[in-house]
């Protein structure tokens, strides 16, 4: 019988059945592991990321992402959603596949990702085997702003050198408000090259919304 390929509601039904997994790894390596749950076996696609964290574990609750497609299904796992939340937003960029997705993750740690995204750092995610210039900028421009928001401004702080913390954490709130991203980097700038002395988050928001009226 010839296969009939899943419609996309019913890609995104099968995508959800399976949100976790919880059980005990019988069987496990850098690239996947075997979770059995209910005397059935699964095999879990992960990353080095979710296998740094896995590695001394016997059981886990892991959570899942289900790739469905024409000719392939197969299941990804991430140790926290953290990490599985950035591989959906990966996928989700044109010529960004599972794999290519999952070999990030490898490279680099979720928060390194998001830096660089936000950052607009291409080299760092050119540097990633697999990813060429035009894909890694074509990352940047999709998720930039996705990254952002999601964000918010305490990642941005744990992730800012210390000489631009007050900056982006300023930036990342306003963007927050519902203010343009490019107009803000503008405003806080100005802000700051006449007032230097400026330690304060709350005072450089409330100089930087007084400048624009």
């Amino acid at each position: 019988m010839r296969y009939k390929p899943c419609s996309h509601y019913q890609q995104q039904i099968v995508r959800s059945l399976i949100a976790y997994l919880n059980g005990t790894i019988t069987h496990k390596t850098p690239a996947f592991i075997y979770v059995e749950c209910g005397g059935v076996g699964y095999h879990v696609n992960i990353s080095l990321n979710t296998y740094g964290k896995l590695e001394n574990l016997d059981k886990v609750k892991i959570l899942t992402y289900m790739n469905v497609r024409e000719d392939d299904q197969s299941l990804y796992g991430f140790f926290d959603d953290d990490e599985r939340s950035l591989f959906i937003l990966l996928i989700s960029v044109s010529g960004v596949g599972v794999n290519t997705a999952r070999v990030i993750l490898s490279y680099m740690s979720p928060d390194e990702v998001r830096t660089a995204i936000m950052h607009d750092n291409a080299f760092a995610l050119g540097k990633v085997k697999g990813i060429g210039p035009k894909t890694a900028q074509r990352i940047i421009i999709d998720l930039k702003d996705k990254v952002m928001r999601e964000s918010g401004a305490e990642k941005v702080v744990l992730v800012a050198s210390e000489s631009n913390q007050i900056r982006n954490v300023a930036v990342t709130a306003l963007v927050n408000l519902g203010f343009p991203k490019p107009a803000m980097d503008k405003q806080v700038k100005a802000v700051l090259d006449k007032n230097p002395e400026i330690e304060s988050v709350e005072e450089l928001i409330k100089l930087t919304l007084k400048q624009m009226n």
